[in-house]
């Protein structure tokens, strides 16, 4: 099986039609996102409607959670506040129904799916270095795990029996064969707003049979997005940020 893995997108169509047209063409069967397709971004019900069309095994994330007034947004900075509000007026009966049926984890062996950790996934915490992710594995079921939340890639690869003897990957772009692991936790970084300083939308494909996992990057149109932004009233900020990739 192939499986095109979207990361956070961030109502960022032009993103996630330049990654789901390069998934295509690499053979994906199966696609999974996980979590956080609006927010910040000029054009959320347009991403949901995408991500629903495409059949996706989707998880909740924190930006979602937030505009079903699901999550105290008094942690997030005033922009992505700001946003959060913004979006709420935008989206369609159908977009908010979408996003309360998702789950905060799915098991599809043999993956598994969740925004933030897995030991804690209502607390959309963050992945970030080998100690967060022992956490996760030690929780982790299935060979597996898409995370995302961070914007920024990695991948740790572990067996269970030796957790802190694990290999951590963390490129922009890599290729990796998980072979011989069996756990393995993947952040694919950020479809619509990376922030690993670089600009390009990144995403995952994973050859289940070859068992090979992939972060990939591809360039889009980042100016169209901007001028979006900027037409729909959201802070100057979300815009500037996506030409620096932070």
């Amino acid at each position: 099986m192939r499986i095109g893995i979207l990361g956070d997108i961030h109502g960022n169509v032009e993103a996630l039609e330049t990654v789901v047209s390069a998934l295509q063409k690499d053979g994906a069967d199966l696609f999974v996102q996980v979590g956080d397709i609006v927010g910040y971004g000029p054009q959320p019900s347009k991403c949901i409607e995408m991500v629903r069309d495409l059949g996706s095994v989707v998880c909740l994330g924190n930006h979602d959670a937030a505009v079903l007034d699901l999550l105290d947004t008094s942690y997030f900075n005033q922009f992505a506040r700001a946003a959060i509000d913004w979006t709420r007026d935008q989206l369609r009966e159908e977009d908010l129904a979408y996003l309360r049926g998702l789950p905060l984890v799915v098991r599809q062996p043999p993956f598994t799916v969740v925004h933030g950790t897995m030991h804690m996934p209502e607390q959309f915490g963050y992945v970030i270095s080998p100690v967060e992710a022992i956490e996760s594995l030690q929780h982790q079921d299935t060979q597996l795990c898409f995370v995302g939340h961070s914007h920024v890639p990695a991948m740790y690869l572990a067996n269970k029996k030796a957790l802190r003897e694990m290999r951590v990957v963390m490129n922009s772009e890599a290729e990796v064969s998980y072979r011989g692991f069996d756990r393995v936790l993947i952040n694919v970084g950020s479809v619509g707003q990376p922030r690993d300083e670089d600009p390009r939308a990144a995403y995952g494909f994973v050859d289940t049979d070859e068992q090979i996992a992939c972060i990939r990057r591809v360039e889009y149109d980042i100016a169209a997005v901007q001028k979006k932004i900027l037409a729909a009233g959201l802070p100057e900020v979300l815009a500037n940020r996506l030409s620096l990739g932070v």
